[in-house]
C-alpha cells in the first residue's frame, strides 16, 4: 500500500449506476487522509475499501449538490463512533452554509458530534502541517470550490557527503532543525550534505466549465483528480451544464503541466468508459479512468533538476473561451 495515493470510493455524477457509487474520494497522505466530497453511500465504500473512517483527518466540500455532499451526515457520526479525529474539520464554500447546517443536523444525536466549521469565501489556504491545503473558485452553475495540496520543498539528506563530514546518529536530526552545527570545530552547514527536494501536489478539480482558476489549480501537481462528466459528442451539455469533457481533461492537465490525470464524475449515459481514455489520452499522456474503490499511488517524486515551479508560475493561456453561466 503506497503512502500517498487516491482511493476511490465513487466514480458517478447526478445519478448512481450498478457499477459507480456517488461521488468520494480518500487522499491518503502519509499518516493522514482527507476526505473529498462525500457522497451518499460514503460509509460502505470506505468498509469495501478497507479505508477505517477514524483515519480520516479533514473533509473538503467542492459544492453542495447532493452527489458531492449527501454523505456527509454519516460521515460525522460514523467518525464520532469509531473514534475519529474530533471535532471534525470541513471545508466547504461559504456561501452554502445554509445547506452545511441542514447535513450538521440532519438527525437527532448529530448536535452531540464536535464540528470544526471552515466556510471558504474565494481564494483561501490553511495550513495543515505537513502540507497545505488551497482553495479556489471554479465556474459551476452554484459556488464551486476546487481543492490543492502542496507539501512544502524540503531537503534529502545525502548519505556519502554526511559520512565524510562525520555526521551521524542524533547530530544529523539537529542539523535538520537547526540548519548547521559545530563538530569538532568545524562548521558543517545543512546545504553542504543535502540537496532540494521538491514537494508534492495533488488537485481535486470538480464540476466546472473550462476556467483559467481549474488550470491555476492543476499548474505543475503530480495528481490531477479531474471531472470528465461528459464525452466531446455532447460538449453542448457539458456547456449548458458546468462541466467538463474527457477531452478538456486531458487538455487542462497538458497544458497545466500535470504528471497524472485521473478522469472520474462520468454520466450514467456512458455505460462504457474505454472512449474517455481515448478522448483525454490524445490529449495527455498518463491517464487513469477511475474505478470505484481503485487506489491511484501519487507518482514517485520529480527527478533532481526538474522545475514544476516555472509552470505553476507561468500564465497559461485558455485554448477556449469560457461559455457564459448558465
Amino acid at each position: 500500500m503506497a503512502d500517498r495515493e487516491l482511493v476511490v470510493l465513487g466514480t458517478a455524477s447526478q445519478a448512481p449506476t450498478r457499477e459507480r457509487n456517488h461521488n468520494g474520494y480518500v487522499l491518503r497522505w502519509d499518516g493522514d487522509a482527507v476526505l473529498f466530497d462525500p457522497g451518499e453511500g460514503t460509509q460502505r465504500q470506505l468498509v469495501l475499501a478497507g479505508v477505517p473512517p477514524r483515519a480520516l483527518g479533514r473533509i473538503c466540500i467542492t459544492h453542495f449538490h447532493g452527489d458531492h455532499c449527501l454523505g456527509l451526515p454519516g460521515m460525522l457520526m460514523r467518525l464520532a463512533l469509531d473514534g475519529g479525529r474530533l471535532p471534525v474539520p470541513v471545508h466547504y464554500p461559504a456561501s452554502g452554509q445554509a445547506y452545511f447546517e441542514r447535513l450538521r443536523d440532519a438527525s437527532a444525536g448529530q448536535e452531540w458530534v464536535p464540528v470544526e466549521a471552515h466556510p471558504t469565501n474565494g481564494r483561501a489556504t490553511v495550513d495543515c502541517g505537513h502540507f497545505a491545503l488551497r482553495a479556489v473558485p471554479l465556474r459551476h452553475r452554484v459556488d464551486t470550490l476546487g481543492w490543492r495540496i502542496d507539501e512544502p520543498d524540503g531537503r534529502r539528506m545525502l548519505p556519502a557527503r554526511l559520512a565524510a563530514a562525520g555526521v551521524e546518529g542524533a547530530a544529523i536530526g539537529r542539523l535538520q532543525r537547526d540548519g548547521e552545527l559545530v563538530l569538532d570545530g568545524r562548521r558543517v552547514r545543512l546545504e553542504d550534505v543535502s540537496a532540494p527536494r521538491r514537494g508534492q501536489s495533488v488537485a481535486v478539480v470538480m464540476d466546472t466549465s473550462w476556467c483559467d482558476e481549474a488550470l491555476e489549480l492543476a499548474a505543475g501537481v503530480d495528481l490531477l483528480v479531474c471531472e470528465s462528466t461528459f464525452l466531446a459528442a455532447d460538449q453542448q451539455l457539458a456547456t449548458a451544464y458546468g462541466h467538463l469533457t474527457a477531452r478538456e481533461a486531458g487538455r487542462l492537465a497538458a497544458l497545466a503541466g500535470a504528471r497524472r490525470l485521473v478522469l472520474t464524475h462520468f454520466s450514467r449515459r456512458y455505460p462504457d468508459l474505454r472512449p474517455f481514455a481515448d478522448e483525454a489520452g490524445a490529449e495527455f499522456d498518463d491517464v487513469v479512468v477511475a474505478t470505484d474503490l481503485a487506489r491511484i499511488p501519487v507518482p514517485e517524486r520529480r527527478p533532481e533538476g526538474s522545475d514544476p515551479a516555472q509552470l505553476a508560475a507561468a500564465p497559461v493561456s485558455n485554448p477556449r473561451k469560457p461559455p457564459a453561466r448558465s
